[in-house]
């Protein structure tokens, strides 16, 4: 058996005016789904570098506000390495630009779960506009199809709320 690799990556949710700025994969082993921007960490960075990083290579925009919602494993999620994702809800600057990664759209925030999403994802969006708790979660997907999950949420300190 192989030993599963850890991927340290973000999932950056750029927000604005009741909509969230979506990614229509267009390659790998996600292509034809639609997500929030990210990707992998470089050595040495942060979650919070490396999601300004991707937010600005996969749009083009600059993170103004950057807000931590959780954290989630998905074991073996590309079916051979072990995906750890510092989820983060931002606001940003610019006008966005589709790049290699995909084409990007702004979709209006109750319309986001009619999209073709990884079926996890359906699961934690709602988490997402949580303002008094964290999460710290395990998804667990076999052939690509979601399976299960557990999560247990965190309540920040009294009088820190998230924004």
């Amino acid at each position: 058996m192989t030993v599963a690799r850890m991927i340290p990556s973000t999932l950056v949710y750029v927000q604005q005016r009741g909509q969230t700025l979506m990614l229509h994969k267009a390659r790998g082993h996600q292509q034809g789904k639609w997500n929030g921007l990210g990707g992998k960490a470089e050595p040495g960075e942060t979650p919070e570098a490396c999601a300004r990083r991707e937010v600005q290579e996969e749009s083009g925009l600059t993170v103004s506000a950057l807000s931590y919602r959780g954290m989630i494993v998905f074991p073996r999620f590309d079916g051979t390495n072990d995906w750890y994702v510092w989820i983060f809800v931002a606001t940003a600057t610019g006008t966005p630009v589709s790049s290699s990664e995909g084409e990007l759209a702004w979709v209006d925030n109750d319309a986001v779960l009619d999209l073709n999403l990884h079926e996890g994802d359906r699961v934690f969006w709602p988490w997402l506009f949580e303002r008094d708790r964290v999460f710290s979660a395990r998804f667990v997907y076999e052939n690509g199809r979601f399976m299960s999950h557990e999560v247990t949420f965190h309540p920040l300190p009294s009088g820190d709320t998230q924004a």
